[in-house]
């Protein structure tokens, strides 16, 4: 019975290594294409958003959970986004940063916490400061235009207000 329980188990951990989720299985090949890595987005907790303040007036709010921000091998800074608009409505995002210049969206949130969507062709970051991730590249994930070397590092810098290796007067 013992032997019968250690490979039952040994089973289930072999195919729960294996198991992708909906979003990975529909993306699979187009990340691959990228030569990205496939990242699962990440659950959003709303108590954990870190407010990214532009530097020019916007109809929106942009937000960062900031335990969502990560670093992968292929240097992109993922991390997910709330964009609040001031009658309360919510677009809420899963995105990624190719320092210095370029950005996609992942997936979109749904209400009810699931993600959806297929993932954008990479876009050159607008250079226009009411654009969330022209602040994000500058200020937060891209310091010295490269990436930040792990979700840590983006943590802080968003809980700061700033990246500590971006110059003050280009905040």
């Amino acid at each position: 019975m013992k032997k019968f329980i250690v490979l039952f188990l040994l089973a289930i951990g072999t195919a729960s290594a294996q198991i992708q989720s909906d979003w990975e299985r529909e993306n699979e090949e187009r990340l691959k294409q990228s030569d990205e890595q496939a990242v699962t987005p990440p659950r959003l907790d709303k108590t954990r958003l870190v407010e990214v303040p532009l530097a020019a007036q916007s109809d929106f709010r942009y937000y960062v959970d900031p335990a969502s921000v990560s670093v992968g091998s292929d240097r992109i800074v993922r991390y997910v986004q709330v964009a609040r608009s001031s009658s309360g409505t919510e677009n809420v995002t899963f995105e990624g940063i190719r320092c210095p210049g370029e950005y996609r969206i992942y997936a979109v949130g749904r209400p009810d916490g699931s993600w959806a969507g297929r993932p954008t062709t990479w876009r050159p970051i607008p250079r226009e400061v009411r654009v969330s991730q022209n602040t994000l590249s500058r200020r937060y994930f891209c310091p010295g235009r490269r990436a930040i070397r792990d979700g840590d590092e983006g943590e802080k810098a968003l809980r700061a207000g700033g990246h500590p290796g971006v110059f003050p007067e280009s905040r």
